[in-house]
């Protein structure tokens, strides 16, 4: 009976043991302030056979920004002159490794592009978001469904200020018109 005890005793602690070592691996300095989930749509396009709608995820990321400092340290500094020995205080350049906490807003962008007329000539359905980053950088991202069933599509990035989509029709190579207009998405507060 006891050696069966001291085998499950055993074996619960290796269990413990194996919890808790992924929660402790996992432990980083990166930190999750905080993360808003944003339903947007549905748009459609201006002739009504294309829609999208779907979500996007904000997260506010604290991390460690690891950097070089210049110190200027006072060293005193000695010399032996006619047997007497002079001192006196410079100072010395050097490099010291220091951190300071920096905040970075990751955004996850998912849609579903539906395409109600996949024949044709203008068959595809288009979705083109504009993101404006806090610096007022711009970028677009575009995604096409030539396809009866509707496709999921996503992209992130970082620091963002607003997300723009525009709904259209085309064909396989670009959209070409009945564009939405750009509607809203996200909007930073």
């Amino acid at each position: 009976m006891r050696f069966a005890t001291r085998i499950l005793i055993g074996v619960a602690a290796a269990s413990m043991v194996a919890v808790a070592a992924p929660a402790a691996a996992s432990a980083t300095t990166t930190t999750s302030a905080s993360a808003s989930y944003d339903s947007w749509g549905p748009y459609h396009s201006s002739d009504h056979n294309a829609k999208a709608e779907g979500h996007v995820k904000v997260e506010k990321k604290t991390y460690k920004h690891w950097y070089w400092k210049t110190v200027w340290t006072p060293k005193k500094v000695c010399k032996w002159h006619d047997g007497e020995k002079k001192c006196w205080w410079v100072k010395k350049k050097d490099k010291k490794r220091v951190w300071v906490w920096k905040h970075v807003d990751t955004f996850d962008v998912h849609s579903k592009l539906h395409n109600d007329k996949w024949w044709g000539k203008n068959k595809c359905a288009w979705e083109t978001f504009k993101v404006v980053t806090n610096d007022g950088d711009t970028s677009f991202e575009r995604f096409k469904n030539c396809h009866k069933h509707p496709k999921h599509f996503s992209f992130s990035g970082k620091d963002v200020a607003h997300i723009y989509v525009n709904v259209s029709r085309g064909d396989h190579w670009g959209p070409k018109g009945w564009h939405s207009g750009w509607q809203d998405v996200y909007h930073a507060v």
